[in-house]
């Protein structure tokens, strides 16, 4: 069954700029909790100023990235889900079955928040160290999926949530950073952004392969992560996507996104102008979120170089959070422990709330496209409630089972195969099917496609040589 055709619709005029942003601060918010916190800081610990030069590059390559997702949604009003459906059935059904397999495994980052109030609170005294951790990251899933649940319009408490997650991080971050000890150790930390060093007597250990790749492909957000920017701006009602939830909710009453099919904007005079407005506003609320983890994530690693590397202290996977918490109480005192444990918290259980809500929508998405008379028996807010219970009860199980770190790890590896996946197929789908799609004025310039063929040759490069690390390792 082809996806359904796309239907004209007028391209709404963009809104200012401050209330366009959103999606943008989501990205980073959530990106706050899948690489900033844990592998980054992991890395400096271990080697110092050897690897961090890679992490600006790595960061800027997300960029044009996420510009090329949102295109796809502003000129159609569909999720770049949508897209590859259009694109071929097949490799979109593939694909998700992908995406769901790496994320059994999100729940890592609850129970990783859990250790950081576990930490904070001591609290339940009955229960050992490693109970409390799964109790307060259990609590945390539960409260989340409620919250989800009970709010009548899911992406409005994510944006308010995410936003005050950043704020907090941010500030926290600083105010850590504001410290003598880590100010003294800024000068030689900048260098090593340009200037590797290796520490010496420091031998690279073949196990961390995973982790380096981790720490490139999704510094930033990475993964299937990346793709949820595209529900962010359907929801936000970016472009045609404004077109779709008005044509859905005169349908429904209740603003629910049908789910079949997206609107082309109407070839006329003020479309080209409008085209590029939002294109504009595109790079902006994009570089929102990859120019602030830029920054969040130079401040943890800052942090790492200047408490953990010199006492030679590397956090084991049990201990992610909580070894880092014991140097900055050493530095800053009980004021400096309790902020570096609430940073962490709100890094990582955002990090759930945020996944857990856009994994949700996406199954709901492909499975009213792929199997749409299995799908109508429900209503999308039923499928969506569905969902958001089987994947609590999933992060749940998974999450009491093994280390944050495995389970980060695992996610990790099978959205790095992902990202070269879909990067790849995104070059095909904006710029030989979009075209054809929608009127000349609307059409990506051919210039992007070059960027982005670069970066898919670069992620094609870093699956090639994590293959030949795994290869090479005992």
């Amino acid at each position: 069954m082809a996806p359904p055709a796309l239907r004209p619709g007028t391209m709404p005029a963009p809104p200012p700029l401050l209330a366009a942003l959103g999606p943008g601060i989501v990205w980073l918010a959530l990106a706050q909790g899948s690489g900033e916190l844990v592998w980054w800081p992991l890395l400096v610990a271990k080697y110092g100023l050897g690897l961090v030069f890679l992490l600006v590059p790595a960061c800027l390559l997300q960029w044009p990235l996420n510009v090329e997702i949102g295109r796809y949604t502003v000129l159609t009003g569909e999720s770049i889900w949508q897209g590859f459906v259009r694109q071929s059935r097949g490799f979109a059904f593939g694909l998700w079955l992908l995406m769901a397999a790496s994320f059994l495994w999100f729940g890592g980052f609850a129970s990783a928040g859990g250790e950081a109030v576990a930490t904070l609170t001591g609290a339940p005294a009955a229960l050992s160290p490693e109970a409390r951790k799964v109790f307060w990251g259990a609590l945390t899933v539960v409260v989340s999926a409620t919250a989800l649940l009970t709010s009548r319009r899911s992406y409005r408490l994510i944006e308010r949530v995410m936003t005050a997650v950043a704020v907090v991080t941010v500030v926290g971050l600083l105010v850590s950073c504001l410290h003598p000890k880590v100010l003294a150790a800024l000068p030689e930390f900048a260098s090593g952004l340009v200037r590797p060093r290796w520490p010496e007597g420091r031998a690279w250990d073949p196990a961390d392969s995973t982790r380096l790749l981790t720490g490139v492909s999704f510094a930033g957000l990475g993964g299937f992560w990346t793709l949820f920017y595209s529900s962010w701006l359907r929801e936000k009602g970016a472009g045609m996507a404004a077109e779709l939830e008005r044509r859905s909710s005169a349908v429904t009453g209740r603003g629910e996104f049908l789910g079949d099919g997206g609107f082309t904007p109407v070839d006329d005079p003020a479309l080209a102008p409008r085209v590029r407005a939002w294109t504009r506003l595109l790079w902006a609320d994009a570089g929102v979120g990859v120019v602030g983890n830029i920054a969040t994530t130079l401040m943890t690693c800052l942090l790492s170089y200047a408490l953990l590397f010199p006492a030679g202290k590397v956090p084991s996977d049990h201990e992610l959070v909580s070894l880092q918490a014991e140097f900055f109480a050493a530095s800053f005192g009980d004021l400096g422990r309790a902020i570096f444990l609430l940073v962490a918290a709100a890094f990582l259980a955002d990090t759930w709330l945020g996944t857990v809500d856009a994994v949700s929508h996406t199954h709901t998405e492909m499975l009213r496209s792929l199997a749409p008379r299995v799908a109508a028996k429900w209503s999308y807010r039923k499928l969506y409630t569905g969902w958001v219970l089987v994947l609590t009860a999933v992060s749940l199980g998974t999450m009491a089972s093994r280390s944050p770190a495995f389970l980060i790890l695992t996610s990790a590896v099978l959205g790095f195969v992902g990202t070269v996946l879909y990067s790849g197929a995104l070059l095909h789908l904006n710029y030989r099917v979009l075209p054809r799609l929608v009127p000349a004025a609307a059409a990506p310039p051919r210039r992007g496609a070059f960027v982005l063929a670069g970066i898919v040759a670069t992620y094609a490069c870093l699956a090639g040589l994590y293959a030949i690390a795994l290869l090479r390792a005992p």
